[in-house]
């Protein structure tokens, strides 16, 4: 398997919107760990693009993410949360789709990468045995022991674990606000729980920004440590200016529904303090009604009107070079490990 390959244990997580790129997975690559691209929003062209541009910064093997699709809502569900924001903002047309889902996985059988990783739900069995076939390992993104088994039947060659400390969105498979968990899971407690009933590797995600950090779930059983929130400040990491400004300050995170419909965690900011309460469960619906006014955020360098995704450990986040940042953390990774044992 790949996580058993790495030099470095440590995989870069997949982050849609801009922040992962072919740079951003080559840089990780070259020192021993491992990166996946996003497909999140990307048109299955742009994703082919951007697998021939990684294939040309590194001879390393790299995953891709997908975003697995999810119900309809109904647009009496939202229209009362449009017009309170079309009373400020911008607004585009809410719309509903798979994200290309389909046509992403034939791409992907037709030109294999290493790992297809999956946010927001499960492939099936058959889609798993095409992904199979054509060499590729099939990772599923869980957040509970539940979502964990049916990844596991479905095949699922690797499992990674997302704690509540993550940033940006939870990959629970339902997204919905009456199962919602007043007390989500941290990743700790998930890696426990995960290592006691499967014997799948495991990729733990959330909150994870120092070696000490990394140390803590190789420790709990994890086979790899996932970094988001520790890259998204890298210079390889495309992310837009006011995000990358936004992050290293002390302003706590908080989960929101407000900018996409979908449960995320953000650096608080004005938009999710005054929306939040009201935002319904309606993804990608929310996603595309809200994106002119996050642009005209971004455009406007206002931090108040914009997705600053982030994990709770943020304020820690540097802006070092990714490779250098990786390797720095491996090493003290191995000096926590060592102190943590000591007699």
């Amino acid at each position: 398997m790949v996580i058993e390959s790495l030099r470095v244990p440590v995989v870069a997580a997949p982050m849609a919107g801009g922040p992962s790129t072919p740079e951003l997975v080559a840089a990780v690559s070259a020192v021993g760990g491992f990166a996946q691209l996003a497909a999140g929003y990307l048109s299955t062209e742009a994703v082919a693009a951007q697998i021939a541009a990684t294939r040309s910064l590194t001879s390393r093997p790299f995953g891709v993410n997908l975003f697995a699709p999810g119900p309809v809502t109904e647009p009496a569900a939202y229209a009362e949360y449009l017009a309170e924001l079309g009373a400020e903002f911008p607004l585009g047309t809410p719309a509903h789709d798979t994200d290309g889902w389909a046509d992403k996985i034939d791409l992907l059988v037709a030109d294999p990468v290493a790992v297809v990783s999956t946010t927001f739900g499960c492939p099936t069995a058959v889609e798993i045995d095409r992904l199979h076939a054509v060499g590729t390992e099939v990772w599923v993104t869980v957040t509970a022991p539940d979502e964990a088994r049916i990844a596991i039947d479905a095949g699922a060659d690797a499992l990674i674990a997302q704690g509540a400390e993550a940033g940006g969105h939870r990959a629970t498979f339902l997204d919905d606000p009456a199962a919602d968990p007043v007390d989500p899971i941290g990743l700790l407690s998930l890696l426990q729980l995960l290592t006691a009933t499967t014997d799948r590797p495991l990729v733990a995600a959330g909150g994870i920004v120092t070696g000490a950090g990394v140390a803590a779930v190789l420790a709990a059983g994890a086979a790899a440590a996932q970094l988001g929130t520790a890259l998204v400040r890298c210079p390889e990491a495309g992310t837009n200016a006011v995000h990358r400004g936004a992050l290293g300050s002390t302003e706590p995170t908080m989960l929101t529904r407000a900018f996409t419909g979908r449960r995320a965690r953000g650096i608080r900011n004005r938009f999710l303090l005054d929306h939040t309460a009201n935002a319904p469960a309606a993804y990608p619906e929310i996603h595309y009604a809200t994106a002119p006014l996050r642009a005209a955020g971004r455009s406007a360098g206002n931090a108040d009107q914009v997705n600053l995704w982030a994990g709770q450990t943020h304020s820690l986040t540097t802006g070092r070079p990714a490779g250098e940042l990786v390797t720095t953390l491996w090493a003290e990774a191995n000096a926590a490990l060592r102190r943590a044992i000591r007699d």
